[in-house]
């Protein structure tokens, strides 16, 4: 092994350990906001803002806005193949740094995607807290948060970070 090559096994180490601990970090964050959720939400709402902002423990079975109620195992199916396919997006990827941000925005949409996965085997629900009074906005958590804000990086990214060649990458065998 030359020079080159050990030092593109270590960028590629380096690399999948750093967004692997994020990856960890953010599922345990969503985990530890849930578990606030459960013990004090479900005894009563938190006003933080009267009238804009509160918290309010609610148990989702639905998707966004509560659509297709009850619809476990098609959530379940949902998410292990967007798992999978967030997955084989990253490996694929190369490891120069200009790709960070893109592998970035693929772990903030596991790291949503898996929080939500880990409430619907635990509970057979998710568990949603944070709600927009003033706008009427569905309840949701940390997780949806995440999904949301990893898929506006995506669009930035699409259009207006990478050019086509930067993106040639995921049409290589």
């Amino acid at each position: 092994m030359n020079l080159n090559e050990m030092k593109g096994n270590k960028r590629i180490l380096y690399t999948n350990l750093v967004f692997s601990l994020l990856l960890v970090l953010l599922i345990a964050f969503d985990r530890f906001t849930k578990n606030l959720a459960l013990r004090y939400l479900v005894k009563g709402d938190i006003v933080l803002i009267p009238d804009v902002l509160s918290l309010h423990y609610l148990e989702n079975r639905g998707a966004a806005w509560g659509i297709f109620q009850n619809a476990f195992w098609l959530f379940i199916i949902i998410a292990v193949v967007v798992t999978a396919v967030m997955a084989v997006l990253y490996a694929r990827m190369p490891y120069e740094r200009h790709y960070w941000y893109m592998r970035f925005t693929i772990v903030l949409l596991l790291s949503g995607a898996i929080g939500n996965f880990i409430d619907r085997i635990m509970w057979h629900y998710v568990v949603d807290f944070i709600y927009f009074e003033c706008i009427h906005f569905p309840v949701f958590n940390v997780a949806d948060c995440f999904v949301c804000i990893s898929a506006a990086l995506l669009m930035y990214g699409i259009l207006f970070y990478y050019k086509d060649e930067d993106l040639s990458w995921k049409k290589k065998s």
